[in-house]
């Protein structure tokens, strides 16, 4: 699969990281399709897309983007329960709770679905990609990739896409291209069995274990320890008050 025959993304997996995935991808203008497992959930997930915290109506309020270009996510997402309305897509993005087993199943349930040219990526923050496609058949390995996106992604850019020794060139490039449509700031970073995390969460785990030691030490209080990350390095959370992270909204 080439980046010129993306036409048809699937997000598999609604919720808060899958919802905003859709949200950037169909403002690149690319059709999205979103499965998860119930009519009440497709319901929250469509609530999000539209009236969350980031989703396009607040997006239009705030001028970050057009009328039009909302207009043109409402249209270009869709929502099913069944996966067999995935199976023609070109593409699929797993946004599913951190849970290996879980990812595994999926894939492998996918892998005998989607059209065998489609890519495979997963949105995980920190599994090992080669061991969540165990699942998938040889040739489909050399289709899969991970791209980890970060929340709440309509608001931030970063895209880390993981490869593995088997990703072909054409499945990267593709996934390269996708990520450049969707505006996203790209780090590579290659699969590392036995690890968790590839840059961000590897850098901030590390970053945190000091900053505890910091306040275990009594060197400094928590919030002293977050201002001076938030205005020293403009980050717009740090470690011990309330911030966003898998599952959460800021």
């Amino acid at each position: 699969m080439k980046l010129a025959d993306v036409k048809h993304i699937g997000v598999v997996g609604g919720g808060i990281m899958g919802a905003g995935i859709a949200q950037v991808l169909a403002v690149a203008g690319y059709q999205v399709t979103i499965r998860d497992l119930t009519d009440p959930i497709i319901s929250d997930i469509k609530d999000s897309l539209i009236e969350g915290k980031w989703g396009v109506k607040r997006a239009v309020e705030k001028g970050k983007i057009g009328f039009d270009t909302a207009s043109q996510v409402i249209d270009l997402v869709s929502f099913t329960t069944d996966i067999q309305d995935l199976k023609n897509c070109d593409v699929i993005i797993e946004a599913v709770p951190e849970k290996l087993a879980l990812k595994q199943e999926i894939f492998a349930e996918l892998d005998n679905i989607i059209k065998p040219e489609a890519i495979f990526t997963s949105n995980t923050s920190g599994l090992v990609i080669e061991e969540i496609s165990s699942s998938v058949s040889a040739q489909r390995k050399q289709q899969f990739v991970g791209m980890h996106f970060s929340n709440p992604v309509p608001v931030m850019s970063m895209c880390e896409i993981i490869t593995t020794d088997a990703a072909s060139i054409d499945t990267v490039e593709a996934v390269v291209g996708i990520a450049k449509a969707s505006k996203r700031a790209i780090s590579m970073v290659k699969d590392q069995p036995g690890t968790y995390g590839f840059i961000l969460n590897r850098v901030f785990a590390a970053a945190y274990k000091e900053a505890k030691k910091i306040v275990d030490d009594g060197l400094a209080t928590p919030e002293d320890v977050d201002k001076a990350m938030i205005t020293g390095r403009n980050w717009p959370a740090a470690f011990f008050g309330n911030r966003g992270g898998i599952g959460k909204e800021w």
